[in-house]
């Protein structure tokens, strides 16, 4: 099902909603962070990692290093891309105390490793890591264009000027929308030039709405609200 000039990549942690995902939606790629894990349950994550492998097959998959220093950062990456050729290894643009990741980056991908460098919010984070790609490599730079409108900013301008970035960089680079709250930036980031967007199951699940007749989605929503006060079960009068 594909609805827009965009790669959809799954959002999540839950293995269910993943094999949803690819099998009814069309999916082409898979992510998953920390938080997602947290707030699935995750316990093991290898364990988890190599289920997850099992289900997406060959689609592109990324899994995130855990640790906050950068020598330890470096073995985790190690670690997670031998899961597979078609994993990519998110890496924060810095760590918690603010330093870049760039460094560890440039390293990392020297040696052959797919990266997806995670939580850019500006135009200067893009422009200091995209550089930093090997050209025989394959990377994603994730802008979270969600957290951006959080602040209550329009992200159109960040996500223009990232289209070209990445489009006069070496290498095969992809940008890739992150946190979308709704379809509609899905549409957005389609017409914008964008490659990749990452979509959580609650958004997904909307996809069947794409192009829905509005006066027959008005009426489905009053017929919503009259069920509900029928399950009320009291009146105003």
């Amino acid at each position: 099902m594909d609805l827009f000039d965009i790669d959809i990549y799954a959002d999540g942690a839950v293995v269910d909603d993943m094999v949803e995902a690819k099998e009814r939606l069309n999916v082409k790629g898979f992510t998953t962070n920390p938080s997602l894990m947290k707030k699935a349950g995750i316990t093991d994550y290898m364990k988890f990692a190599r289920k997850v492998m099992s289900t997406v097959g060959d689609l592109p998959i990324s899994f995130e290093v855990f640790s906050d220093d950068f020598k330890t950062m470096k073995m985790e990456a190690l670690k997670l891309a031998e899961l597979g050729k078609n994993v990519f290894v998110k890496i924060p643009i810095t760590n918690t105390k603010g330093e870049s990741s760039v460094p560890l980056i440039k390293e990392l991908s020297e040696q052959g490793v797919s990266i997806n460098v995670t939580a850019i919010l500006t135009i200067d984070q893009v422009k200091e890591v995209v550089p930093a790609f090997s050209e025989n490599t394959t990377n994603i730079v994730s802008v979270f264009a969600g957290r951006v409108a959080d602040t209550g900013v329009d992200p159109t301008n960040l996500m223009k000027e990232s289209v070209q970035v990445v489009k006069e960089s070496k290498g095969n680079t992809k940008l890739l929308w992150a946190s979308c709250r709704e379809v509609l930036n899905i549409k957005q980031a389609a017409d914008l030039g964008v490659d990749i967007i990452t979509v959580t199951t609650p958004v997904l699940k909307k996809l069947g709405m794409v192009g829905k007749d509005l006066k027959k989605l008005s009426l489905e929503t009053v017929q919503g609200f009259n069920n509900d006060v029928k399950d009320l079960g009291f009146s105003i009068i």
